[in-house]
């Protein structure tokens, strides 16, 4: 059944723009589905789904996990989007973004797969990124600048 469930999930974001956990069980519903917050929530973080911002300044739904070079793209303007400075301390990489937009932004940094980065913590509009070495932060910065520079 959570096969099936989150294959449908999968299904309904490519179709519809989802922009809520609410929503997203509103049309599971209607396939039939008879889920609980707490289940469309496990759902969502299993399935590694995240909120992208679209053109109209809305959010909706993605898989992760969809590594074409069209998603790669996507994840550079979700990056572009949302970014508004970053600093350093020491071994760690702070970055600013607009309100809501720093698990989008986290999400992209993840998908650009920085082996330097070990983990980050996302917040409203402020990322921490645990960096493994002081020099390995300052050559991401660099990085970064550049992509935000394209």
């Amino acid at each position: 059944m959570k096969t099936k469930r989150q294959a449908k999930i999968l299904e309904l974001i490519k179709r519809n723009d989802v922009e809520t956990q609410e929503e997203l069980s509103d049309y599971l519903e209607k396939e039939g589905y008879q889920v609980t917050q707490a289940t469309v929530s496990r759902d969502i973080r299993e399935l590694k789904l995240t909120k992208v911002a679209m053109s109209n300044g809305k959010q909706k739904y993605v898989a992760l996990n969809e590594t074409t070079e069209d998603m790669t793209e996507k994840f550079v303007h979700v990056f572009k989007a949302g970014f508004v400075s970053m600093d350093m301390a020491q071994n760690i990489l702070v970055i600013k973004t607009f309100a809501g937009m720093a698990m989008a932004v986290a999400a992209a940094l993840d998908a650009m797969q920085l082996h330097e980065i070990v983990g980050c913590i996302a917040g409203d509009d402020t990322i921490m990124c645990a960096v493994r070495s002081v020099d390995d932060t300052v050559s991401i910065m660099s990085r970064l600048r550049k992509v935000i520079d394209e």
